[in-house]
């Protein structure tokens, strides 16, 4: 279970990865990640920037100076920041856990709202509401990406989280 937002490490791992593509700015490595979640998340300055700075100070970045741009701060991974990138590559595939529970968390809330008689949210004209056919509409969408990024169509699981902890051995009592 996670205490709170996205898995630990998930943004630095990403800025690494899109230095290694090319050398980068801040914003534009904001503007990027906005992107890779389809315009669902950005995170803020106060996050990138900080990543950046620490890379540069473990020689995983150097800054560079572009005389077309001087008063941007572009970044080039090194060599040991490409050491690091393969590293944190081998630690992420224990990271999906935490994205599943980042995932599945939020969408209960959402559903606690819709349901649960203790929230009362009331519901306005052309807003977002708390309800089963705006939670039907984020479960399709999830399917819509599910079968685009996977290239199938999405057929439904019989299984009960038990049963499909079992099957792909993952330990019932990590969960």
């Amino acid at each position: 279970m996670r205490k709170s937002g996205p898995p630990k490490g998930l943004i630095a791992y990403l800025v690494l990865e899109l230095l290694e593509e090319k050398p980068r700015y801040g914003y534009e490595i904001l503007k990027e990640i906005r992107e890779i979640s389809g315009g669902h998340w950005e995170p803020s300055y106060g996050s990138v920037y900080p990543i950046l700075y620490k890379f540069e100070e473990k020689g995983w970045a150097e800054r560079l100076e572009r005389e077309d741009e001087p008063d941007r701060k572009y970044f080039e991974l090194t060599d040991a920041g490409a050491s690091e990138l393969e590293e944190r590559r081998e630690s992420s595939t224990e990271k999906a856990r935490d994205f599943a529970d980042v995932i599945l968390g939020f969408f209960h809330v959402y559903a606690a709202f819709s349901t649960d008689e203790r929230f009362e949210i009331p519901e306005k004209e052309g807003e977002w509401q708390f309800n089963e056919t705006f939670s039907r509409w984020v479960v399709e969408q999830v399917v819509r990406h599910h079968e685009h990024y996977f290239d199938t169509e999405f057929e439904r699981l019989d299984s009960t989280p038990d049963e499909f902890y079992e099957r792909h051995g993952i330990d019932v009592d990590d969960k």
